[in-house]
């Protein structure tokens, strides 16, 4: 007797027909159709969410597919309309700022203004100046009333980034805004109110900071309300043909012309470690852009030579990229005591590092791998104010 034949069969939301035919009795035709229906809703289920994670890569304005990135979308999502602090954490050139714009964007404050500055850019007087604003004659050169940012956020958000570079001084000040939503402007006698959300970055280890006394523990509490990490890019490589495609359809749009990568360029950019994230793999780009000329296709030869196939080593910081002292340069330290012999050694780094940079801060800070704050406090601790800037 031959069997019975049944058949059963589905149409995706995507107008996929899934179609099973199976051999046998009635119920059997019903648990394909049960499993059918199963499938097609897991299916739709799959098509939405990932419809929505597109949705929300492009209204936080950020590249990414990959899953740590979808993880930084989904809290992005939770948090939206929320008024609490947030604190970011990244290493350099991973995006923070770009991901506390995308808080500002979601939240419920998108249509006030959106004030950033880096906390490390200022010695301390210049900063609390610039955060809380002055008063005319408070001190030299202050010729009128200046108002700070926390005034002009007023409403809106303000992006501290490197909070982790902040005076203790300066820490007890922010604290209080953060508690009380009052400051007092330098050579004020009377305090202003804000209404501010304050969305914190840095690339530091804070619970380290705050075990060693460097960073007000309570100050961290109010800060770490709502914690982001930004994964680095050695994170989340499948971003990398995303975001190579996103750069030089910016460069395309600027120019007028399109260029592609070659595979080979492409293996090797995968392969590479990027301790300097999204920005060092931007500059690259830019970098093959301008070097290919007139050609449509980017080949690996103009790669720089740190992109050395993709044999380069691990590194997760500026320090650990640095050279190792040559001997001359540890000459004459060896009959100090450890301490004596690192702060010579520092000093004489510093003091290199200035004349090359001519006395420019920003520049000898970045070539040392130190923030600018900390070497302006290095440079006034070895009296180093004039080194650099000596004439000819």
């Amino acid at each position: 007797m031959a069997s019975e034949t049944g058949t059963a069969e589905t149409q995706l939301s995507d107008g996929t027909l899934l179609r099973v035919e199976v051999a046998g009795r009635d119920d059997a035709v019903r648990y394909a159709r049960i499993a059918l229906d199963a499938a097609s809703g897991a299916l739709a289920a799959t098509t939405k969410r990932r419809e929505r994670e597109r949705d929300l890569s492009t209204e936080a304005g950020i590249v990414g597919r990959s899953g740590p990135m979808q993880e930084l979308f989904r809290v992005l999502d939770r948090i939206r309309g929320s008024n609490a602090t947030a604190l970011v954490l990244g290493e350099n050139g991973t995006g923070k700022e770009l991901v506390a714009r995308a808080i500002h964007r979601m939240s419920k404050r998108s249509d006030k203004r959106f004030v950033a500055t880096n906390c490390s850019a200022f010695n301390d007087n210049l900063l609390e100046s610039e955060l809380f604003g002055h008063k005319r004659g408070s001190f030299t050169g202050a010729v009128g009333d200046k108002p700070g940012l926390f005034s002009v956020a007023d409403g809106g958000t303000f992006f501290l980034d490197e909070v982790g570079d902040m005076s203790p001084a300066l820490q007890v000040k922010l604290l209080r805004v953060l508690q009380e939503g009052v400051f007092m402007p330098v050579g004020a006698t009377e305090p202003k109110k804000v209404d501010v959300r304050i969305v914190a970055a840095t690339n530091r280890d804070l619970q380290t900071m705050v075990r060693e006394g460097t960073f007000r523990e309570d100050l961290y509490y109010r800060l770490n309300v709502v914690q982001i990490r930004v994964p680095a890019l050695r994170e989340r490589k499948d971003d990398i043909p995303l975001l190579a495609d996103f750069f030089l359809g910016r460069l395309a749009q600027r120019d007028g012309r399109h260029k592609a990568l070659s595979r080979a360029a492409l293996d090797r950019l995968l392969a590479h470690r990027w301790p300097g994230n999204v920005r060092e793999l931007e500059n690259e780009i830019e970098r093959l852009w301008v070097l290919s000329g007139d050609e449509g296709l980017i080949g690996e030869e103009h790669l720089s030579p740190a992109l050395g196939r993709g044999l380069v080593p691990a590194v997760t910081s500026s320090s650990e990229r640095r050279p190792a002292p040559t001997d001359e340069a540890l000459e004459g330290l060896t009959d100090k005591s450890l301490p004596d012999a690192v702060e010579a050694l520092e000093r004489r780094m510093i003091t290199d590092g200035l004349r090359a940079a001519k006395g420019n801060k920003t520049r000898a800070a970045e070539a040392l791998g130190i923030s600018r704050r900390n070497l302006i406090r290095k440079v006034q601790a070895y009296a180093l104010d004039d080194v650099g800037r000596e004439r000819s």
